[in-house]
């Protein structure tokens, strides 16, 4: 129906396993001989492993499948030795019970290795040692082995039953071992002999003449041995060479060798030989420093008198750490030591005179040897601006429009000096903006009316700005405008007089008029004899009447009083009338 359940677990168990049964086919050996041993697990099939145990001690690889072992004992004496064996029921073992217990002896070897050695005292580096590496007690039935003579972890030779060795004794160490081995089968036996070997002399040492050395300096390398044994020396002399071989250097005799510096790093090593023996220095590293060069002198930005100035000073080239060492006129001033490749040294200076501060200089040094010097600084102190003053050519109280004015705009401090002109009206554009290596300078206009405003000048230099006076200036009026003014005057009073006078006498003009027309009478018209004139307008009426009287006396016409040359008086109010008729006899 897609369920399962399983039942609980039943654990079995196997009994009745047979003792195990050990056997050997020897009882006694010797060193070095093999034993086999069989473990009998009686009535007992299926997949079994057998263990065999000397002393306790499981027999190293003793874990087979078989029933028999064959091994080679360790050690001399009684070996105990059983056994047993595992049951597999999978995934399950079984062990049986411990095997009878068989004792088997293990006898030594009756040879041994011998070792001689011959002078074994008072042994000098150089001598000659006598040693020999043999086998004793040596039979018949003796199976040849192995011999290994050594010097510590140095295999002098190797033989089968006798070795001898004629040894030049060293002394690397204070006490030498000497080792005769034996290899036989399975067996390793070993006699071992110490011998004092004495120094005829003492391992080199390389030594540099120069605490510190620069490039291509004149050197001097001296190899010596600071032990010697003058008694079996016997006069001997000593065979110096430096490795590697440098054409640079060159032997002068008694381990000295004179030659120059390289440029780079490098390495030096000596040897010592005397009587046969060869000992060599440790290796000697010479790190030759680069000199250094005539150092820089300089400013950062700007020396202003009264303020901080940072002086740096650097050499291009030199191995650091260098010393340098600001000078001002012949006295030490101030120190600094850098200790990373170019990098510069700096002192800071108050500026308290005016000038150049031609009077520091700094010296750079990296060694004992004489300092580098560096040239004076050159470098110009700048005064700050501490005055400006604006003065105008003409005087305020006679400029007027027209004329040509000039700012003069005077001050005080170290050049170039860039000068702006300004006005109040306008601060912010200036009118010119000019540079100048002196201390004034000018602005030169023609003024209007339009011009009329607070002046004054800004001057500014690489350490600050002030500004001057203010001038106020008032443009006048021009000249000929001023002659204008009373002359215009003159006209226009002129202009009014004659207006007045032309209607005064206009005004008594019509007064007579009128009266005239009072005086004379109306006569009858005759159709052909009479004359009207109409007028329509102030100005027409008198031009009309003027034409009139023109034209009557042109024609000699007479009026009716009889005088020639005359019309009749106009009407009195006719500067009243926009028309009127006038009755003519001609």
């Amino acid at each position: 129906m897609g369920e399962e359940k399983a039942s609980e677990a039943a654990t079995l168990t196997v009994e009745g396993m047979s003792t195990p049964i050990l056997r050997f086919n020897k009882a006694n050996i010797t060193e070095g001989e093999s034993v086999t041993a069989t473990c009998l697990a009686l009535g007992e099939t299926g997949s079994l492993l057998f263990s065999f145990y000397d002393n306790s001690k499981e027999v190293e690889n003793a874990r087979v499948t078989s029933n028999e072992l064959t091994f080679v004992p360790k050690g001399v004496g009684n070996h105990i030795i059983h056994c047993s064996y595992l049951v597999f029921v999978m995934p399950n073992s079984f062990k049986s019970q411990t095997s009878n217990t068989v004792t088997l002896t293990v006898e030594e070897l009756s040879i041994e290795p011998v070792l001689k050695i011959s002078p074994q005292d008072n042994v000098y580096e150089g001598d000659t040692v006598n040693i020999t590496c043999s086998v004793s007690n040596v039979t018949k039935d003796y199976q040849a082995g192995e011999l290994l003579l050594s010097q510590d972890t140095e295999l002098l030779k190797s033989g089968k039953t006798s070795i001898h060795v004629n040894w030049t004794a060293h002394a690397r160490t204070p006490m030498l071992t000497i080792k005769c081995r034996l290899y036989l089968r399975d067996v390793v036996k070993v006699v071992n002999k110490t011998i004092s070997v004495s120094e005829l002399f003492s391992v080199p040492t390389l030594k540099i003449s120069a605490l510190e050395v620069f490039q291509e300096d004149e050197i001097s390398l001296t190899c010596r041995s600071e032990k010697l044994s003058y008694d079996r020396l016997e006069g001997e002399f000593f065979i110096y060479s430096l490795e590697p071989f440098d054409y640079h250097m060159v032997h002068k005799g008694n381990g000295v060798f004179i030659g120059k510096a390289k440029t780079i790093d490098f390495n030096y090593t000596c040897t010592v030989a005397a009587k046969g023996i060869k000992k060599k220095s440790k290796v000697l590293t010479i790190h030759p420093k680069v000199p250094v060069s005539t150092p820089k002198i300089w400013v950062s930005g700007s020396a202003i008198l009264g303020r901080k100035v940072e002086i740096f000073c650097l050499s291009d080239t030199g191995t650091p750490p260098i010393t340098y060492t600001l000078w001002k006129a012949n006295k030490q001033n101030q120190i600094a030591i850098v200790h990373e490749f170019n990098k510069a040294a700096n002192f800071t200076i108050v500026i308290n005179e005016p000038g150049r501060l031609n009077h520091y200089l700094c010296k750079a040094s990296n060694g004992n040897r004489t300092p580098e010097q560096s040239d004076k600084l050159q470098t110009a102190v700048i005064e700050p601006m501490t005055e400006a003053y604006l003065m105008v050519v003409p005087d305020v109280d006679d400029i007027s429009e027209g004329h040509t004015v000039i700012l003069i705009c005077s001050f005080l401090g170290t050049p170039p000096v860039t000068v702006r002109w300004l006005r109040d009206s306008d601060d912010l554009n200036p009118l010119k903006t000019t540079t100048t290596n002196i201390n004034t300078t000018s602005y030169e206009f023609v003024v209007n009316k339009e011009h009329t405003d607070n002046y004054y000048c800004q001057a500014e230099n690489r350490a600050n700005s002030v500004e001057s006076n203010k001038i106020n200036l008032v443009v006048g009026m021009a000249m000929w405008k001023k002659l204008l003014i009373p002359g215009t005057i003159i006209l226009v009073v002129s202009s009014l007089v004659m207006v007045g006078f032309i209607l005064f006498t206009r005004s008594r003009r019509g007064k007579r008029e009128r009266a005239a027309e009072l005086s004379v009478k109306p006569a009858s018209p005759k159709s052909d004899d009479s004359l009207t004139v109409t007028l329509t307008h102030d100005t027409e009426v008198y031009n009309a009447a003027t034409d009139a009287a023109s034209f009557c006396d042109d024609k000699e016409g007479r009026v009716t009083n009889g005088t020639r040359g005359s019309v009749a008086s106009l009407p009195a109010d006719i500067s009243n009338r926009s028309s009127y008729s006038i009755p003519a006899t001609v």
